[in-house]
């Protein structure tokens, strides 16, 4: 692939997904700050490693899974454990009240890190087990776990009734 075709194609991809993927690292970090640092270092990864990822055709699982992974680095750095208590604004989702979304916001951030991170790949994004458990390098039954403790909590404290299984 040539530099410029390279660059092109990047360039494409970046423009196309960049407010998903702010939104994905925001999900995941609860920070917009922290969310366009997380965002900025998935996207150099990726460039480095845009022949061979761009050749697999998995693109969006690669720099999910970087931003995951980086947020699972900046997390163990102690300096990022001191948090302001303020709490951006969400971005507006269709169909719910600002007042929905803020108790949803804080319900995820309550959950612990691994259950919160395992319901937004699941519910948020729509992946399934198997692409979870790939992309957080946990089992299958670990993803299933967390998800069904991750609902629970958030059913607890958002107040709405479990759905009947099957």
């Amino acid at each position: 692939m040539r530099s410029e075709d390279r660059d092109a194609a990047f360039s494409e991809f970046v423009a196309a997904r960049r407010t998903h993927l702010r939104r994905v690292a925001y999900a995941i970090c609860g920070d917009w700050h922290q969310a366009d640092d997380l965002v900025q270092t998935s996207l150099v990864k990726l460039y480095a490693a845009w022949p061979r990822v761009r050749r697999d055709g998995g693109e969006e699982a690669y720099v999910r899974t970087i931003i995951v992974r980086a947020h699972i680095d900046e997390t163990r750095r102690p300096w990022r454990r001191e948090r302001s208590g303020d709490v951006p604004e969400t971005p507006a989702r269709a169909g719910a009240s600002a007042e929905e979304r803020d108790a949803l916001f804080d319900a995820l951030q309550a959950l612990p890190m691994m259950q919160r991170k395992v319901v937004l790949l699941r519910h948020w994004l729509g992946l399934s087990v198997a692409e979870t458990a790939t992309e957080l390098r946990i089992s299958q039954g670990t993803v299933k776990s967390h998800t069904s403790r991750g609902v629970a909590a958030l059913q607890a404290v958002l107040g709405t009734p479990a759905e009947p299984r099957c």
